[in-house]
């Protein structure tokens, strides 16, 4: 799966085990956050001031076993 923009938070967080510890690592709490269940991550990157683009490459780097993720 490919992360997008549009992607819920809930739903990132549902398809990899690891994503919780990306978020955290970009400052966010979303694992325990109430909006999860309905925002995207354009959305929160918006309201956190966080790239938008660094986070999706982040998170798109999860589903490819040759990336790193810092």
């Amino acid at each position: 799966m490919a992360y997008t923009q549009d992607t819920l938070i809930r739903d990132v967080l549902t398809s990899h085990a690891e994503a919780a510890s990306v978020f955290e690592s970009h400052g966010l709490a979303c694992a325990v956050c109430l909006g999860a269940d309905m925002e995207s991550l354009s959305s929160v990157a918006t309201m956190h001031d966080i790239p938008l683009a660094e986070l999706l490459a982040d998170l798109n780097a999860l589903n490819d076993p040759d990336s790193e993720v810092d």
